[in-house]
């Protein structure tokens, strides 16, 4: 079974403030570090940890060679990511002493992924592999559809949200998933309740209070562990989902790869770093022996 990210690869610049600026508020930072980020990436380096056997397919630019190597130390196969000649994407995080952000993201390469490289990544898979996808990329509708007409599963996050595109990849893929804010967002543009969404399966997350998996034949309430501390929500939902694919992909049943995927975005959010913060397996399984679940 093979699990391919169509995602971005991102550079993370993120500025320690004391507060989210408000509209026209100039505030000092007070320290700054980059690193690897960006939702696709995050994304495949949590599926990777969690012990699924990933592809990564995107692109970065001249700058970007280390991003690529990153993934690639993280035993993602990045064979299929390619360098085009403008910036990797990249995204400026204004993180607070709560560990709440604000983000602005520049696509860059992201948003000129070649139609080619996505069907040369998904060549030779059928039935049985899986796709995840997100928002910050160019080449959703072609490797969902790609994906759709080889056989194989779909999973989509509608993130960075915006309801028409979601709305429009819905008939595409078999789960999509968001958050609280996303989902009544997306119901109350279609005029639908999320039972009635044209997918086969629905993952809400809900942060402090767990997530929710919605499908026709059930529903699965997945209490939230307990954070050891808030630092850095940023990529917690990233986590998350890859951490849910790479579980599936190891051959987790649904149930125990959503409980995994929980405890995993509760130690990220314990650390700095959207990439940079996602635990090893080895540190989620001693989290889950020692911590309570709410």
């Amino acid at each position: 079974m093979t699990l391919v990210n169509v995602g971005s690869i991102n550079i993370d610049r993120v500025y320690a403030v004391a507060h989210i600026p408000a509209p026209g508020e100039t505030i000092p930072a007070r320290g700054l570090e980059e690193g690897l980020g960006g939702k696709g990436a995050n994304q495949s380096i949590a599926a990777a940890r969690a012990g699924g056997q990933v592809r990564h397919v995107g692109a970065v630019g001249p700058d970007g060679g280390w991003a690529a190597g990153r993934l690639a130390e993280e035993g993602v196969d990045v064979g299929h990511v390619v360098t085009l000649e403008r910036p990797t994407g990249h995204a400026v995080i204004a993180l607070d002493e709560r560990g709440e952000n604000a983000i602005i993201i520049h696509a860059g390469a992201n948003g000129a992924v070649p139609a080619a490289a996505v069907r040369e990544g998904l060549q030779g898979l059928g039935s049985g592999d899986r796709l995840i996808l997100q928002n910050e990329i160019n080449a959703n509708e072609i490797a969902a559809r790609e994906a759709r007409r080889r056989g194989m599963e779909i999973v989509y996050s509608a993130a960075p949200f915006v309801a028409e595109d979601a709305a429009r990849m819905l008939p595409l893929v078999d789960v999509v998933v968001m958050n609280e804010i996303e989902a009544a967002q997306l119901s109350a543009h279609l005029g639908t309740p999320l039972e009635a969404l044209p997918v086969r399966a629905v993952l809400m997350t809900k942060g402090a209070k767990g997530a929710v998996w919605i499908e026709a034949a059930r529903r699965i309430e997945v209490p939230a562990w307990p954070a050891p501390r808030v630092v850095d929500t940023t990529g917690a939902g990233d986590c998350f989902t890859g951490w849910l694919a790479g579980a599936l992909d190891r051959g987790c049943t649904l149930e125990a790869a959503l409980t995994e995927a929980a405890a995993a975005a509760a130690l990220k959010v314990s650390r700095k770093g959207a990439a940079a913060g996602i635990p090893t397996r080895e540190e989620v399984t001693a989290f889950m022996r020692t911590a309570k679940r709410s």
